[in-house]
């Protein structure tokens, strides 16, 4: 593993080898993504960069010690958690981290209950992190219960263990992009630590349209021309309606695939046989979004 923060070149680890092979099989992984052109430009940074540190140190030039620790902003369902687990493999796969698990974590499981429960169950989740991602949820609630809440111990041991362990884990913070500024700035120590940020943009109609389409294949199922008209103009109608902060971008679209599946059931429920096009055919009446919150 490559050295992820300070310390000397004596005890640092042996560095990855970091091809263009590699790189490029790892980042078409990456291009299968609906979406995302800006988060996909980060990554391509961050491994060009690692690229060119390994061809550096080949060269016997100066190389800088790579900070991979991460902030993550963006509205629910806007892929987080599917580009951490990606990135955890990604590196995993040149060799920065031994294991390329993801450990996804939010505020219940860092924060204890009494004076030193916090403590314990924040190392017990660094430890499961080691030789992977450390993914932190909703990060910003940890700093709101003022300045006697557990959540601040809870900040203050994760820093000391990405200082114990600095060459072991990668830890990245997610949340609201308004909430994630917010909670940087109320520890003055954490922006330093946190050197990379990818804002996730909203999915666009077309986006989640398309999203739709790659859930039902999936299943192997597929939308009709009908259907496909549908729930086009029904997301266009919800972005301009409830679009924005609170919005579940492809969580909703994944539910409301979902939803379709199962009425698709009980439409079909009493025909005698079924074909196989009826049996993968989701139609228009298929498609409800009553009591499937956006």
């Amino acid at each position: 593993m490559v050295r992820l923060s300070g310390g000397t070149e004596a005890d640092a680890p042996a560095a990855p080898k970091v091809t263009k092979e590699a790189l490029g099989a790892i980042l078409a992984e990456l291009d299968q993504l609906v979406g995302l052109d800006p988060v996909k430009s980060v990554v391509r940074e961050i491994f060009a960069y690692l690229y060119m540190q390994e061809r550096r140190r080949q060269q016997h030039l100066q190389s800088e010690p790579v900070v991979l620790h991460m902030v993550f902003k963006g509205n629910p369902g806007t892929g987080k958690t599917t580009v951490a687990r990606m990135l955890a493999r990604m590196f995993h796969a040149c060799g920065l981290l031994e294991r390329g698990h993801l450990v996804e974590v939010e505020r219940a499981d860092l924060v204890g209950e009494y004076i030193g429960h916090t403590a314990q169950k924040t190392r017990e989740a660094v430890k499961k992190a080691l030789g992977g991602v450390l993914f932190i949820d909703e990060a910003y609630s940890l700093a709101r219960g003022g300045e006697k809440d557990f959540g601040r111990e809870a900040i203050d041991c994760l820093v000391k263990g990405m200082e114990d362990h600095r060459n072991e884990f990668i830890v990245i913070l997610a949340g609201y992009e308004a909430e994630m500024d917010w909670f940087l700035a109320t520890n003055p120590g954490l922006p330093s630590r946190f050197p990379i940020h990818i804002t996730f943009p909203d999915y666009d109609a077309a986006a989640l349209l398309e999203i739709a389409r790659r859930t039902a294949q999936q299943r192997q199922y597929q939308l009709s021309a009908e259907a496909e008209a549908k729930l086009r103009t029904h997301l266009e109608r919800v972005l301009l309606v409830a679009g924005g902060p609170g919005f579940s971008n492809a969580r909703y679209v994944r539910n409301l695939v979902e939803k379709a599946i199962r009425l698709q059931a009980v439409r079909l429920f009493d025909s005698p046989r079924p074909s196989r096009e009826q049996l993968m055919t989701l139609r228009p009446e298929d498609f409800q979004w009553e009591g499937i919150s956006p």
